[in-house]
């Protein structure tokens, strides 16, 4: 996503942000016209601070200042590219993701609903571009947004898969005692 250093992130540039990242892209965010800007290190902190505020389910987007007009940091914007390309395109390791699903579900246990605790017994990756984890267990559906959130800003630290948006499918176990008819 090309902005615009002199403006910084508009309306319009969170929308497109937003819709990419609804469609699971990994995004690069390139801030052309840097050449223009004063003070850089003011401007690119301006810039990182509203990124965590208005799209925090991109954190940790690669941000590569550029200049078309004289063509400064385009190589630094391909590796950005290949990189969160690399990232989007992760293989996660079975036995790794329950060993993360462990640890963060004892370290901070999912909340009580209706006097019982949801149960996530073990996860895996289910598909790639971008990096979707089934987790099996009972009373998924129960687990609230911010819980949700947890796993997603775990998973995304654990594995180091930042800029690329981590989607969840959760799968309750079958009740081998009731019939389905």
């Amino acid at each position: 996503l090309v902005i615009d250093a002199t403006m910084l992130l508009e309306k319009q540039d969170l929308q497109i942000a937003r819709l990419a990242v609804e469609e699971g892209r990994a995004i690069v965010l390139a801030v052309n016209k840097w050449d223009l800007i004063e003070d850089g290190t003011a401007t690119l902190k301006r810039l990182r601070d509203r990124l965590e505020i208005s799209l925090p389910q991109a954190k940790g987007m690669a941000v590569v200042t550029v200049s078309a007009l004289a063509g400064t940091r385009l190589d630094r914007l391909m590796e950005a590219v290949v990189e969160a390309h690399d990232v989007w395109n992760s293989d996660l390791p079975t036995p790794k993701l329950n060993r993360w699903l462990a640890g963060v579900t004892e370290a901070h246990p999912p909340p009580l609903v209706s006097g019982r605790r949801p149960r996530l017994r073990f996860a895996r990756q289910v598909a790639q571009r971008p990096p979707t984890i089934a987790i099996f267990g009972n009373k998924l559906t129960t687990l609230p947004d911010d819980y949700m959130r947890y796993l997603t800003n775990s998973l995304r630290e654990t594995f180091e898969l930042p800029g690329t948006p981590i989607r969840f499918v959760l799968k309750a176990s079958k009740n081998p005692f009731v019939d389905e008819e």
